[in-house]
């Protein structure tokens, strides 16, 4: 079912349990870490993202994307926002996952001119990105959560390992858990962190194979919806720049809400690696599919979870990194 209103969600006592599990192995990162130094900070940030939303329908994705990208390389802090110049040579920008394809810098940067206006040197960029990401959610109908804060920011960045970390909508599911199962994130987390594709738009390079040569046999790929395929040979001719953009979730394309699910079992998924969550035969991923399609709470529940647990990877914290005064570059550089 689709949702448009903002709601918020009591985690269950399990997810409560898995919490304080999160505070005894990284006691550093909490809930009310700014309490006493920026007490308005998730206000501050929610405000500037509700802004944003009014002129552009797609930046809620884009931020989500941005905190996703930001934790699959050397962990949650803030790394992908660095311009290269300085001392940093190869900016995470410029990889191949997130060149001319990730967006909300700008936003990102709004933000931290405006925490800085009422908590000078205080939040850390990599915090603003785990803050932005679920405004943007629950702003667009999803659930709220409480964000574990106090990150530190990255020196340096780690374009290589943006390149070889950061899961590919062309690569199968095989690769992608891999990568999910590296950073300590199970299946549950990927199906529900995939989930985020239900808001959101995509460039036609991105699925483009799927629609005339799928791995080379000159055919489209076989688990797209006959009339969704015909759709989106329209939006991306075969000749086309690649560039042009479909909406990630074709029912609800601006709302956070478990219709991506709904579209996986129509064979609608737009990404191949959205698809083999539902299409690959025997996987462990197509029983989730179905539970979060049948109760948008169970996801609703699941994807907090999963964003909390993602949040966790790796983060700078203590005396590690700095506070960075302007989230494009390390202060100094």
């Amino acid at each position: 079912m689709s949702s448009s209103s903002s709601t918020t969600y009591s985690l269950p006592l399990a997810t409560t349990f898995v919490l304080l599990m999160l505070y005894v192995s990284n006691a550093q990162l909490n809930t009310t870490f700014y309490s006493s130094t920026c007490p308005n900070v998730t206000t501050i940030v929610r405000s500037v993202v509700q802004q944003a939303l009014q002129s552009d329908s797609r930046i809620g994705a884009s931020l989500i994307r941005l905190h996703f990208h930001d934790c699959f390389v050397n962990g949650c802090d803030a790394s992908i926002l660095l311009d290269k110049g300085g001392s940093i040579q190869l900016s995470e920008k410029d990889a191949a996952p997130n060149t001319n394809s990730t967006r909300g810098f700008d936003v990102v940067d709004n933000i931290k001119t405006a925490v800085e206006n009422s908590c000078p040197a205080v939040v850390s960029c990599a915090d603003i990105l785990a803050l932005a990401a679920e405004a943007s959610v629950s702003l667009s109908g999803g659930i709220s959560w409480n964000v574990l804060l106090g990150r530190r920011d990255s020196l340096t960045a780690n374009q290589a390992g943006a390149n070889t970390s950061i899961p590919s909508p062309v690569e199968g599911l095989a690769n992608i858990t891999s990568k999910f199962s590296a950073l300590g994130l199970n299946t549950n987390d990927l199906v529900a962190l995939s989930g985020a594709h239900t808001f959101g738009r995509a460039q036609c390079r991105t699925f483009s194979n799927r629609l005339y040569n799928f791995t080379g046999t000159g055919n489209p790929d076989p688990t797209l919806n006959s009339s969704y395929l015909t759709t989106l040979q329209q939006t991306c001719p075969q000749n086309g720049s690649g560039t042009a953009l479909a909406n990630l979730d074709p029912t609800t394309p601006d709302s956070f809400d478990n219709n991506y699910f709904s579209n996986l079992q129509n064979n609608q998924g737009l990404l191949q690696s959205d698809q083999e969550l539902f299409s690959t035969t025997g996987a462990a991923t197509v029983s989730i599919v179905n539970s979060f399609s049948s109760n948008q709470s169970a996801f609703f529940q699941s994807f907090a979870q999963s964003m909390i647990n993602m949040g966790n990877i790796s983060p700078l914290v203590g005396s590690n990194g700095e506070i960075r005064l302007d989230c494009k570059k390390v202060n100094g550089g």
